[in-house]
């Protein structure tokens, strides 16, 4: 503040305090006085009331990515920070940025997240895309992920090649093996596939012995390979994984093995965002992710995280994209 300025002020503030001391009665003179000596303590400091503070230099941005897993959950959000770091400083170019990484258990979990803005955006399978997004309204669709490399993929249900089963229908009775709660391609999209077929199917332990001649019992492997296992040693009539998984087999697996149906195809997997999130903040982070497989950094990082290849917009746009999911997933399967 310049020093004639600051004269002015002194001034104005002298007269006021003159004013409130004329004013004072016995009772409360001592009160104002100490009131009026402090306004003018205050107003005679520079910049006192006319000058706007400094901008906060030190401000700090965040980007946070949810994620999805029943095991291994600070391995997974380990292995993808330099991920979500990317995207942070690729979304805040211009401030102190950070990001984390949350993983949680189930898609409920993480539609809290969302609703809670403690999560920005995340990256799941359709199954549970479809039930943050459609059935909890927590989020919506972003971006489709090439994951492994692959834009879509379906759910094959095999049994051995030398099984007296010849199709679905003799699975009645029986028992089929999926591979963990979380799973879509191995758990959710066959499961719907067969309920939507008039199939019961109901829950068992291990080892399975009490299947009814009018249902399908089910039980979880917990690992692909343990999967395939537990059908080749006779533990499970059927199994179900993803065509991923097949196309993954030798040639001796894949001939020890028979399809006996083939699911309709989904994406790999999904990228969306919280349904609050400021649209101009959404477009920026779309215009990132989209991008990323034309650098240099941004593919060593895509191929980092599971082989992603690209993202790329939604085939057919997000409504088509949700009537997809619905058409697939929405059935009421749970026993």
């Amino acid at each position: 503040m310049s020093s004639t300025r600051r004269t002015a002020t002194r001034r104005v503030l002298k007269r006021y305090f003159l004013i409130l001391v004329n004013m004072a009665t016995k009772r409360n003179q001592r009160r104002l006085v100490i009131t009026a000596v402090a306004v003018v303590l205050l107003g005679a400091s520079p910049g006192f009331g006319l000058e706007k503070p400094a901008p906060d230099a030190g401000k700090t941005e965040m980007i946070s990515l949810g994620m999805i897993s029943y095991t291994h959950r600070n391995e997974i959000a380990k292995h993808n920070s330099e991920f979500a770091h990317y995207v942070a400083r690729k979304l805040f170019s211009d401030s102190n940025v950070q990001a984390k990484v949350v993983v949680v258990k189930t898609p409920g979990r993480l539609a809290e997240l969302l609703e809670q803005r403690e999560v920005d955006f995340y990256m799941e399978s359709p199954y549970a895309t479809y039930v943050i997004n459609d059935q909890r309204e927590a989020g919506k669709l972003l971006l489709r992920r090439w994951k492994g490399g692959s834009a879509e993929y379906q759910s094959l249900i095999f049994t051995r090649e030398d099984s007296e089963i010849e199709s679905l229908e003799s699975l009645q009775g029986k028992a089929i093996v999926f591979e963990d709660p979380g799973s879509t391609s191995a758990y959710f999209l066959p499961k719907a596939f067969l309920a939507k077929k008039g199939f019961e199917l109901s829950k068992k332990d291990r080892p399975v012995k009490d299947v009814s001649s009018d249902e399908v019992g089910y039980i979880f492997a917990l690992t692909p390979g343990a999967l395939f296992d537990v059908v080749l040693e006779k533990k499970a009539a059927a199994g179900a994984f993803s065509s991923g998984d097949y196309a993954a087999l030798d040639d001796e697996k894949k001939a020890s093995i028979k399809i006996l149906a083939r699911t309709g195809t989904v994406p790999r997997h999904l990228v969306s965002v919280r349904k609050d999130m400021a649209p101009e903040l959404v477009d920026r982070l779309k215009k990132i992710l989209l991008a990323m497989h034309t650098d240099e950094e941004g593919r060593r990082i895509l191929k980092n995280i599971d082989g992603t290849s690209k993202f790329d917009v939604l085939p057919g746009g997000e409504a088509q994209l949700r009537q997809q999911l619905l058409a697939n997933f929405h059935i009421e399967v749970e026993k």
